[in-house]
């Protein structure tokens, strides 16, 4: 219990950090939001520039202690400003549009590649000395050593231009809405193959790695030794006494990999068109929208901790250690 409190305390601490540089640095960037929005908006009066500040809270009449007490309202209120690019809507409203993409695509794929990262990497490693592990093994790491967005290139020349047997791009066909039901869903899945097998594919090698190098050292502990001599099955050996220990360090990467998983895969975006957060990450720097850009680097910031969080109560829970230390 000690150590779920103190784990709490601080996830509570570094999200207030966490809240206090994204109020600090937004004032540090170049530039006035105010001015940048009469600019865009032909006929809009310059009088109208304290009406603005004052919509991105940044009037000048307020000491920036006050300013600070009005974004903590605000944050805690779901107020997340007002976006440049996309005035005079809320950012919120724009980042609901592309929050469900993201999550949809790169947390599936995220989960998928974890999973069977894993798998393979326990079976590799309990094998090893297979000339089908060497393979296995070989094949994902060669993936892995040349950049991912390259590896999407490859795949949409293949199968999407040379071969259309996959679409170009977008994440549904515009010819389906969500009235549509099953077929509306068929096209989000459609589309969603192929920036979903680079993400997969991708990331698979490293997980597999991980848990074959972990599977290796826990196997030559002394209580494994223990474990054959007492004649135990070999999956209960397998699964019980050595993939259990060795998947407690890949938890803890898994959570940071899924909590940056609201920040989307900005280049897999970009080359397959998908409407999600990290696309939406590089207009929103090249339309210098500082407040989509706060609220984006926040939930991206916010999701890593929570999802630490969340590993460190697993890794409690799975570990006996873990709790006898705390106490």
């Amino acid at each position: 219990m000690r150590y779920f409190l103190r784990r709490t305390m601080w996830l509570i601490f570094a999200i207030f950090v966490a809240l206090t540089i994204n109020f600090i640095l937004p004032r540090l960037m170049p530039g006035d939001p105010a001015m940048i929005i009469i600019n865009q908006l032909d006929g809009l009066q310059p009088q109208a520039i304290d009406s603005i500040r004052a919509a991105f809270g940044l009037e000048t009449d307020k000491s920036i202690f006050v300013q600070y007490w009005d974004y903590l309202v605000n944050i805690s209120q779901g107020d997340l400003g007002v976006s440049i690019s996309h005035y005079p809507a809320k950012v919120w409203d724009v980042l609901a549009k592309a929050l469900p993409w993201t999550i949809g695509l790169m947390g599936i794929a995220t989960v998928l590649s974890f999973i069977f990262g894993t798998m393979l990497g326990i079976a590799i490693a309990w094998k090893r000395k297979s000339k089908v592990s060497d393979a296995i093994l070989g094949l994902f790491l060669f993936i892995r050593s040349f950049p991912y967005f390259w590896f999407g290139l490859i795949l949409v020349y293949f199968f999407a231009f040379k071969n259309p047997w996959f679409p170009l791009g977008g994440a549904h066909s515009i010819s389906v809405t969500t009235a549509d039901g099953w077929a509306y869903i068929k096209s989000i899945i459609y589309h969603g193959l192929l920036p979903g097998a680079v993400i997969t594919i991708s990331s698979l090698g490293y997980w597999m790695l991980t848990i074959r190098n972990n599977m290796i050292n826990v196997l030559a502990e002394d209580y494994i030794t223990v474990a054959k001599a007492k004649g135990l099955s070999i999956n209960r050996i397998k699964n019980t006494y050595a993939a259990r220990n060795a998947i407690l360090p890949s938890i803890s990467g898994f959570a940071m990999a899924f909590g940056f998983v609201i920040g989307g895969s900005l280049v897999t975006e970009m080359v397959f068109s998908y409407p999600g957060v990290g696309f939406m990450l590089f207009q929103a720097v090249q339309q210098q929208d500082y407040p989509l850009l706060q609220a984006i680097f926040l939930f991206i910031t916010v999701g890593v901790l929570i999802s630490n969080f969340i590993a460190d109560i697993l890794i409690m829970l799975l570990d006996p250690r873990i709790r006898d230390g705390a106490k």
